[in-house]
């Protein structure tokens, strides 16, 4: 079993004199009490991979013993200076839960201990006038030792400020200066492990170099960038899937589509011999979470819909029905997802993109010019857009004309994606362009979803019926989505018409 929170902290250098050296914090911002706390003796073990690829995420696995929260502790960043901290009990070996939560980063390389750090810590305590603890001021005298070969022995001091839950960041700024006052400069280094690794002789992890053969510039400089940051963002949101964090699913989701659409409209710049296949197993990890985002969404969706209804239109068991409805498929869901982020197959899937980008197969115009190169790749796909869109607006209403917008939908994403990889190199005129294709795609998007929730809401009426009950909530939900339906698709035309004037095009086309 594992809990978790938010950490938010600062770390410095420590002062001269040790906590004689410490300002007087009192009256700084809300602080209005200093109290002391301690002395604490810590000690922590952090285990990594032999290649340090927890440490070179910016990830800690630790079990330390001694102080209040003696277990395992799990940081993961999140941006700034704010980290996620997962704890689970004290174990002798690290617990499962934790090796799934970085199993995105270790691809299922073993853990092992690197560095024992052990702390004496001396705490002091700002409070509010209240009496509510709002920081803690950690003065810690350090001493590291190396556990893995090769390493050897490290000691130094460090003052850390860490803010209490729930207390906004501004106060770490009003800190910062009384200390800075006192001479109090910054730690040069992230986190203990990482001075640890350094100080001790075991360097730290493999940095990743720029691609090869990539020209500064270039329009396969602008492509590789953008799938970077997106293999990035796919494997830190892992965890977060794993925990069943709201949304992570989605952003993942996305995160697929972003990286396929790139690979997919920019393959002028990169051998699609080489990326078709790693757009196949997106496509098929996107799948796999599919089920669990759709679930989700429509959750969500008759929910809001159940509460936006009048009381005396609420007839039967209602709820009753639809929390079966949503545990029946919860089960299968959640299981799916687990089973395919422990697939070999997902590890695999990893590995390629981290190939893709660190030996990326350019091809020749990936050295071109990116007002050339990347313009057309956007047009291109507008063009595509352009095509989804005309054939459906010429469809009578129906299930044929249903499934031509929803082609048309992912169309729009795909131009909204490319135009996303160019904007850092063609500015506000793609910008302009891709917000255009966000609009078409929102639009179809409600489209869509009410669609599928006019399916779900007549299967949930036959249902109600079948067992006796009244169908009519259910009758009321359907036609709000058929509404819904009929609405958006009589908005789309003139959606459509500001989205496909040529003035937002005629930039990028010389």
């Amino acid at each position: 079993m594992t809990q978790s929170k938010r950490e938010t902290e600062r770390k410095y250098e420590p002062p001269s004199g040790g906590v004689a050296g410490l300002p007087d914090l009192t009256g700084v911002g809300p602080v209005a009490s200093v109290t002391t706390a301690g002395p604490e003796e810590l000690d922590a073990v952090y285990h990594d991979t032999e290649d340090l690829r927890l440490a070179g995420a910016s990830v800690t696995l630790r079990r330390r013993t001694g102080g209040p929260d003696a277990g395992w502790h799990l940081k993961l960043p999140i941006g700034g200076d704010t980290r996620e901290e997962v704890r689970a009990p004290l174990s002798d070996d690290v617990p499962e839960a934790l090796r799934g939560l970085v199993l995105s980063r270790t691809r299922g390389a073993p853990l092992r201990p690197v560095v024992r750090i052990r702390s004496t810590r001396a705490v002091r305590q700002l409070r509010d006038a209240g009496g509510s603890v709002l920081a803690e001021l950690s003065l810690d005298e350090v001493r590291a030792d190396a556990t893995a070969s090769g390493g050897g022995r490290a000691e130094w001091g460090e003052l850390e400020v860490e803010l209490a839950d729930g207390v906004g960041p501004a106060l770490l700024d009003v800190v910062e200066k009384k200390l800075r006052k006192r001479g109090i400069v910054r730690s040069d280094s992230p986190s203990k492990l990482a001075r640890a690794l350094r100080d001790t002789g075991l360097g730290g992890p493999v940095v990743r170099r720029p691609s090869a053969g990539v020209v500064a510039g270039s329009a396969g400089s602008y492509v590789l960038a953008y799938l970077r940051e997106q293999v990035g963002t796919l494997v830190a949101l892992d965890p977060a899937v794993r925990r069943e964090l709201p949304d992570a699913v989605h952003q993942t989701r996305v995160t697929c589509r972003r990286l396929r659409g790139c690979l997919r409209s920019y393959r002028s710049v990169l051998d699609r011999r080489v990326t078709d296949p790693v757009r196949a197993e997106l496509r098929w990890l996107a799948g796999e979470l599919g089920t669990a985002r759709d679930q989700e969404v429509l959750r969500e969706r008759i929910d809001a819909g159940l509460d936006g209804l009048p009381g005396d239109l609420v007839l039967g068991p209602v709820a009753a029905r639809l929390r079966a409805w949503e545990v029946s498929r919860d089960v299968d869901v959640r299981s799916r997802t687990r089973q395919a982020l422990d697939a070999p197959r997902y590890l695999r899937l990893l590995d390629a993109l981290d190939a893709l980008v660190g030996g990326p197969p350019l091809r020749a115009k990936a050295a071109g010019k990116p007002a050339r190169t990347m313009a057309r790749a956007v047009l291109k796909e507008y063009g595509r857009l352009a095509g989804r869109m005309e054939r459906a607006l010429a469809l009578p209403a129906g299930r044929t004309r249903e499934t031509e917008l929803h082609e048309a939908r992912k169309a729009a994403k795909k131009l909204r994606y490319a135009a996303e990889v160019a904007r850092p190199a063609l500015g506000k005129p793609v910008a302009r362009l891709g917000n255009h294709a966000k609009a078409v795609q929102q639009l179809l998007g409600e489209h869509q979803d009410a669609v599928v929730a006019q399916a779900t809401l007549r299967e949930l009426a036959v249902a109600a019926h079948a067992a006796g009950e009244s169908a009519f909530t259910w009758g009321v939900l359907y036609g709000r989505e058929r509404a819904v339906a009929e609405a958006r698709q009589q908005a789309l035309p003139e959606v459509w018409r500001s989205a496909s004037d040529p003035a937002l095009r005629a930039p990028l086309a010389h």
